[in-house]
């Protein structure tokens, strides 16, 4: 846990570096130090004023950038699949997507604060080059998870030119084509995991109606079957193992 709040303090540190312009007046508080090699420096004072700011786009980072949003859809497809409306609840399923996360994410952290955060916390690498370095592996993820169609798309939206290396493509392209590859993911699970419990469904309406019992709604009867055939089958176990597997771990 403590790698992890060094890793998003970082990120959200250096995240600020690319939109503070060096300048030789301003507030004096704020100072910049240029190094004999041409980096930048930022002061405490700066840094600690870029932190709280960039504080505010941790979530949008933590959903947009990691396999989190994958994860509360299936869960949400879930639940709704078996018929329940509030339980698990959304504190729940907030809770066991983040920890998910952090157990799909933790290869991904490990080698951020080994590469990154480690050599700037001992003054040996400047933020601007740290953060890059930071990149990297966020940028590994994301690419083996992005489909190139959705990838190929936002380049030909954005206009963005044709790319010798993965290494090239901007993350204002790479990250809204992760998302959309997602999205698509998650609603595939989405749908094995509905069909099942939609075949419950029939097979109970159909009994229903063949009893005359029309005005009994099938979601009463039907939902206890659901929970129990997805209690017998352990079926918390084969959703988590099965989005652990999409990710490759």
């Amino acid at each position: 846990m403590n790698k992890l709040f060094s890793v998003l303090l970082f990120v959200a540190l250096g995240a600020t570096a690319f939109t503070v312009e060096a300048a030789d007046v301003g507030i004096p508080a704020l100072t910049l130090t240029t190094g004999e090699n041409g980096e930048t420096n930022y002061s405490v004072t700066l840094q600690v004023l870029a932190l709280m700011t960039m504080l505010t786009f941790l979530p949008a980072m933590l959903i947009m950038m990691t396999s989190f949003a994958r994860i509360i859809i299936v869960f949400s497809i879930l639940r709704q699949a078996l018929g329940l409306q509030q339980t698990p609840s959304n504190q729940i399923m907030v809770g066991m997507a983040m920890f998910l996360t952090l157990f799909i994410m933790t290869p991904v952290l490990d080698k951020v604060y080994v590469e990154a955060v480690q050599p700037y916390a001992n003054e040996e690498l400047p933020m601007l080059e740290a953060f890059q370095k930071a990149s990297v592996p966020f940028r590994d993820f994301m690419m083996l998870q992005t489909r190139e169609s959705d990838l190929g798309l936002f380049m030909k939206i954005s206009a963005t030119p044709e790319v010798a290396s993965a290494d090239e493509i901007p993350f204002t392209v790479l990250v809204p084509a992760f998302v959309t590859s997602e999205l698509k993911t998650a609603f595939q699970i989405g749908f094995m995991l509905f069909i099942p419990f939609l075949v419950i469904d029939l097979v109970v309406a159909s009994v229903l109606m063949a009893m005359g019992m029309m005005m009994l709604s099938p979601v009463i009867i039907s939902l206890p079957f659901k929970i129990m055939l997805f209690v017998l089958i352990d079926g918390w176990a084969l959703v988590i193992g099965t989005l652990a597997a999409s990710f490759g771990i």
